[in-house]
């Protein structure tokens, strides 16, 4: 099973990367640098940097998919993963979050009556439904909680901002800046979404000091320590 990942930073792909050993670097249309296990494994998961925010994350991921595609050898999974900030109670720090949906949280317009999402508008998508099998699978073997993820391009700021977002997705469990933009070239290709976040901060008052990046990065490799047994669960 070939499974391409897409992160944000690079610090966020060697965090993957750390769960599979060795990596080589090889390069992509449009200088994109694909981390590559050395040697022959299964799954392998190529890494991928792609950037920060939605447009970068589907540029990246259509890129790399299209590569493969051309080379003989498609992925059969893409996931989208780094840390990101998480709902509290629900998501507390160093905490992992598997999406059972990924929404794009401010595509649309801004109303008199509030926010309407793009598809009010009659235009396009607002989420993407991971395999729910999939997902209670990783659950399951990585302690991740599952609920919504959300997508945004301007990370939340204050205690007013993150009311919003709750009231708009009940549920939602996290949100991170990239994993609509992997879904949306996902679907293009017709290739099967995931997306994994590891919480580093809260969501809500930007409080740098409060951030716990590093341990959201350790909790990030564990994570994909345990993706092989999620995809080979029955």
């Amino acid at each position: 099973m070939r499974v391409l990942v897409v992160t944000a930073v690079a610090a966020e792909r060697d965090a993957v990367c750390a769960a599979g050993g060795p990596h080589e670097a090889y390069e992509l249309p449009g200088g994109y640098a694909l981390h590559r296990p050395s040697g022959a494994r299964s799954p392998a998961f190529d890494v991928l940097a792609a950037g920060v925010g939605p447009a970068a994350a589907a540029a990246g991921t259509a890129t790399a998919l299209t590569a493969a595609a051309l080379s003989g050898a498609p992925y059969d999974l893409a996931v989208s993963a780094g840390i990101g900030g998480g709902f509290a109670p629900a998501a507390p720090l160093g905490s992992l979050v598997v999406a059972d949906e990924i929404v794009v949280a401010d595509l649309g317009a801004e109303t008199p009556d509030g926010f309407a999402p793009v598809t009010a508008l009659g235009f396009g998508t607002v989420a993407h439904r991971p395999d729910a099998a999939l997902v209670r699978a990783f659950a399951a073997a990585s302690g991740a909680a599952a609920g919504p993820v959300l997508t945004v391009s301007t990370v939340t700021g204050s205690a007013e901002r993150a009311a919003e977002l709750a009231a708009r997705h009940p549920g939602a469990l996290a949100e991170a800046m990239e994993g609509f933009g992997v879904a949306e070239a996902a679907a293009a290709h017709g290739v099967p979404v995931l997306e994994v976040r590891a919480v580093s901060n809260a969501v809500g008052p930007r409080d740098r000091d409060a951030w716990r990046i590093g341990p959201a990065l350790t909790a990030l490799t564990g994570a994909f320590g345990a993706l092989p047994g999620a995809l080979s669960a029955p």
